[in-house]
């Protein structure tokens, strides 16, 4: 096999023999000579060696292509034979993309066009499984106490605080109808239209009266006040950014939008308009048959963002069921009274004391238990026993059976347990509203 011989100076050999390797394996690569053409080398034809491929060379192999000649560039004679002549370099196209690499952005490009429907597909399933969940964990405990050998409260307990309560705050008897929603305050539940019941009792979750009604009057202010399907379709097409927007005041606002967009978005898709007020005309035979008040609770549950709480208070002051709702007051009083366990959730509260306690009392006991946990200065929140509270002197002293009942230290420990797991809740809330479902 014929090889070139170039005569050069011995300062030059080394840059020249590079040059003249690179030119001939590009030339080897582009099936035909490339001219090279030097001022210092005398010009000589240079026959390109020609060397057996290792593979065959498919089409996409042949990236480099036949253009005119390329030219290494003139290196200055005046510059020093010791310096490295950096533009002496053959300047090839660059390497086009190969099928395989397509096929591979192709691929990703689709995957990405599917993935907001994988998403969705994805977040359905996951409302699905908590709806499941939220009706399985209801239905086992739906007529009997998750701690059956848990017998407090007895009747006359109940009565025995209902009469103490009563005496400190007034009578509480629930009223035979709801006329009308308060205008200047959110509420929990008391509104004649279970739907905007629903609603305002979700805006007091975890929050203040204050803030609740806050965020009631800022929504009614953009939305416009009252009820009417207008209303709900505005809120509804808003979408959930406006909604928080709106919002902003009572806290939790992105959580709570979301949760308030949705359920509308499932009210109309299931029953053809905004309205859940068929809870209201259940049927004497089927409340009489002790399917009224379950069933209810079912519907209301199998909401996204509606908890046994939320729809305890719906039941309680919108649709007139006898269900005994636990906030954090209940849940803390009941636990300094030893009425349960002191590890008990708040959702195994609500399935132990309503069982516990009798359908006549579930509301009046609800609503002091409340307003006592609110004022007291024992029983709040935070608070310091004195030892001047009523309720803790009326059942310490004995005049009705508590065997069972926490001590002071015991309750002192309950209600630190207590404010930690409001702030944890908090902390919790504040981390589902950063995020998107």
């Amino acid at each position: 096999m014929a090889k070139a011989r170039v005569k050069v100076d011995a300062d030059d050999v080394a840059q020249p023999r590079a040059s003249l390797r690179r030119s001939t394996r590009n030339s080897s690569k582009g099936g035909g000579d490339v001219l090279i053409k030097h001022e210092d080398i005398p010009a000589t034809t240079l026959v390109a060696p020609v060397r057996r491929s290792k593979r065959p060379r498919s089409a996409e192999d042949e990236t480099v292509k036949a253009e005119p000649p390329t030219k290494i560039a003139k290196r200055s004679s005046s510059s020093s034979p010791s310096a490295s002549p950096v533009s002496s370099r053959v300047k090839v196209q660059t390497e086009a993309p190969s099928p395989k690499k397509k096929h591979a952005r192709s691929v990703k490009a689709e995957k990405g066009a599917g993935g907001k429907e994988n998403n969705n597909n994805n977040s359905s399933d996951k409302a699905a499984d908590l709806r499941a969940k939220k009706l399985k964990s209801y239905t086992q405990f739906a007529n009997k106490s998750p701690f059956p050998d848990f017998a407090r409260p007895s009747p006359e307990e109940c009565e025995r605080a209902y009469g103490v309560l009563a005496a400190l705050h007034g009578e509480r008897r629930r009223p035979e109808k709801v006329v009308s929603a308060p205008a200047d305050r959110a509420g929990c539940g008391d509104a004649p239209s279970v739907l905007d019941a629903l609603v305002r009792t979700i805006l007091s979750q975890n929050t203040s009266n204050r803030n609740s009604t806050r965020a009631k009057l800022d929504m009614d202010a953009v939305y416009g006040g009252g009820e009417s399907e207008e209303r709900w379709e505005r809120i509804a097409a808003g979408g959930a950014a406006k909604l928080e927007k709106a919002i902003a005041r009572g806290g939790l606002g992105g959580v709570k939008s979301r949760a308030i967009v949705e359920i509308l978005r499932q009210v109309r898709e299931r029953y053809g308009k905004y309205s859940l007020d068929h809870l209201l005309l259940r049927t004497t035979e089927a409340e009489e048959e002790g399917g009224g008040d379950e069933e209810a609770m079912r519907e209301l549950i199998s909401f996204k963002g509606v908890g046994p709480k939320t729809a305890s208070c719906v039941l309680l002051f919108c649709v007139g069921r006898d269900s005994f709702a636990v906030d954090t007051h209940v849940h803390r009083l009941t636990g300094m009274l030893g009425w349960r366990p002191a590890t008990a959730s708040r959702d195994e509260t609500f399935a132990h004391l309503d069982v516990r306690i009798p359908d006549q009392l579930k509301y009046g006991l609800h609503v002091l238990f409340v307003e006592h946990g609110r004022k007291c200065p024992e029983c709040k929140a935070g608070g310091k026993v004195l030892g001047k509270c009523e309720l803790r002197k009326a059942f310490k002293r004995g005049k009705v059976k508590v065997e069972g009942q926490m001590e002071e230290g015991e309750v002192d420990r309950v209600k630190k347990e207590e404010e930690e797991a409001e702030e944890e809740e908090e902390e919790k809330g504040a981390k589902l509203e950063s995020t998107t479902e």
